[in-house]
């Protein structure tokens, strides 16, 4: 065996273990949300809740700045990203008990939902609408 050979083989071998072990950890993250917790129900049983609870709340004009709020995320967890903002946007009209969703709700509910690394973006994309930030500040230094 040449010497070229035997480094691209060991080369592979490291490629697939790095490749496995990235997605062995994205699978225990969704094992872990999947598991119960005390009341009986895992993190995703309540995302999908409180979806469910308030799809008839949304217009399609909510649906759009829900999605252009989650726009900068990566296609591909697009969707999970999405489920787990709406399921918190939801859980805060339920709390509050609110009718129809509304755009306070959902800014809301995106902070809430969102790491504080993904902030700087939403604050520039409600400055390009528009709307005040100040109402929605002590979220932000939450």
């Amino acid at each position: 065996m040449s010497g070229g050979f035997a480094v691209f083989i060991i080369g592979w071998i490291v490629l697939m273990i790095v490749l496995m072990a990235i997605g062995g950890f994205f699978m225990f993250r969704k094992f872990l949300k999947r598991m119960p917790k005390e009341d009986g129900k895992s993190t995703m049983d309540w995302e999908e809740y409180y979806v469910e609870q308030t799809v008839h709340m949304w217009s399609d004009e909510q649906k759009e700045l829900l999605e252009e709020l989650v726009a900068p995320v990566p296609e591909l967890f697009r969707d999970v990203a999405k489920q787990k903002i709406a399921g918190r946007i939801g859980q805060v009209a339920l709390e509050r008990r609110s009718s129809q969703m509304t755009e306070d709700i959902i800014i809301e509910g995106y902070i809430l939902a969102t790491p504080k690394r993904d902030h700087k973006f939403l604050i520039k994309k409600l400055q390009e609408k528009q709307i005040d930030i100040t109402p929605y500040q002590p979220l932000f230094d939450r």
